[in-house]
């Protein structure tokens, strides 16, 4: 696939001026499923906690291709592509499940699978009485599922297409496996799920998930219950250029900075203004020695793995087009949580998902800028925040990582 001169990244804009277009063209669209979710990366499929039986397996997809994640009775992960080898049908028609018998059959013609998607079985393969069936040479090893390389990690189930993909702490890089353990410490247990559409691409998303400044200014609740301002201690970690950690910590923060967002009168700065007729919500426990009271760490492009108060969350960035995508929220805690910490992160849920009190303005964000940039292609946007570089960087008052982003995707799609 060729890169047209119109998809050139303009001349002397670096990382601080993104065209448009790449958010709205087919032809770039297509070539991110080549490059990116059929290229060297790892992408979030699965937790283990929700595929705890032998037989069991979550439908999931890579960038726009439906996989399937399995524990097969042997015990171990596998995952397929959810595309039947025989007329390309959907096998596995469910998101969630057991199969008792470890097997997968496509109703279409009735191809049976294994757990590995390995193909076990076929109707009629030698015929009826004597007429028609497949030809004596037809190898069932010969045509199974497209397989999935898998790799669990801390309990995060990842999978690649590409051989070419480094191993997962690799890719990853050390700061931000050093929080994903911090995070997947011990054994989870799933709390639930939601899932919302967004009317925006992908890649918007992406960005507001590195770009710690915005949430001092968008979300009114995070700012005015102090459970997030960007005048915290706190930090912007960067690792393999898109693979970031935003850390902060509640209640550290800054008096001259704090100080600096009273006299700018931020809309969403509006502490005494506001109460809470269930304080009960911002009652939790310190859970991390650390006093980290805030991780948004995101590994690119499916995953972000969150940390606020006391939810734990991973969001799985799924593209449905160049114009949408599915936001998936799955949210856990441990499995030796005590009843009293179970409930508080069941209480705080209410603050995280498509309606949550510190999230809901993010998939609305999107669409706005979806929406106001479809007849500007050719024009970009303007990342300067904290200057022009990529690197790490000790506060929350910066576009570095969202920098970081477009080198990275730049590299990866060879733009």
């Amino acid at each position: 696939m060729t890169v047209s001169n119109r998809m050139k990244w303009p001349e002397n804009a670096d990382h601080t001026a993104v065209p448009y277009y790449v958010f709205h063209d087919q032809d770039i669209y297509n070539r991110e499923q080549d490059k990116i979710y059929n290229g060297p990366a790892w992408h979030f499929v699965a937790l283990e906690a929700e595929l705890l039986q032998l037989g069991s397996f979550k439908s999931t997809y890579i960038g726009d291709t439906p996989v399937v994640v399995t524990r097969g009775q042997d015990n171990e992960i596998y995952a397929w592509v959810n595309r039947c080898a025989h007329r390309g049908a959907e096998v596995c028609r469910h998101r969630h499940g057991v199969s008792e018998d470890g097997t997968f059959t496509c109703v279409y013609h009735q191809w049976a699978y294994d757990a590995k998607g390995d193909l076990r079985g076929v109707p009629f393969q030698r015929g009826l009485a004597g007429k028609g069936g497949y030809p004596k040479d037809f190898d069932k090893t010969q045509h199974g599922l497209r397989k999935v390389k898998v790799v669990s990690y801390c309990g995060a189930i990842f999978g690649t297409f590409s051989d070419a993909t480094p191993d997962i702490e690799t890719y990853m890089g050390e700061d931000v496996s050093l929080f994903f353990k911090r995070i997947m410490n011990r054994p989870v247990e799933v709390l639930g799920t939601t899932r919302q559409y967004i009317k925006g691409n992908w890649k918007f998303y992406a960005e507001n998930s590195k770009d710690p400044y915005h949430a001092s200014l968008l979300h009114l609740f995070h700012a005015t219950f102090g459970l997030y301002r960007s005048s915290q201690e706190g930090a912007t970690l960067i690792n393999n250029d898109f693979h970031t950690v935003l850390w902060a910590k509640s209640g550290e923060e800054d008096e001259a900075a704090l100080e600096d967002v009273k006299k700018d009168k931020l809309r969403t700065y509006q502490a005494g203004t506001y109460t809470l007729n269930d304080p009960s919500l911002l009652v939790g426990q310190q859970e991390f020695d650390d006093g980290i009271s805030l991780v948004i760490l995101t590994l690119f492009p499916s995953l972000v793995l969150q940390q606020i108060q006391n939810t734990l969350a991973v969001r799985q960035i799924l593209p449905k087009g160049k114009d949408e995508f599915e936001l998936v929220w799955t949210y856990f805690g441990y499995t030796d949580d005590s009843e009293e910490l179970r409930n508080i992160r069941l209480k705080q849920l209410n603050l995280i998902g498509p309606a949550g009190l510190i999230s809901m303005e993010d998939g609305e964000s999107t669409e706005l800028c979806h929406k106001a940039i479809v007849s500007d292609g050719d024009r970009t946007n303007v990342i300067l925040m904290s200057g022009s570089e990529t690197q790490s960087e000790g506060h929350l008052v910066t576009e570095s990582a969202v920098r970081g982003l477009w080198k990275g995707y730049r590299k990866m799609m060879d733009l």
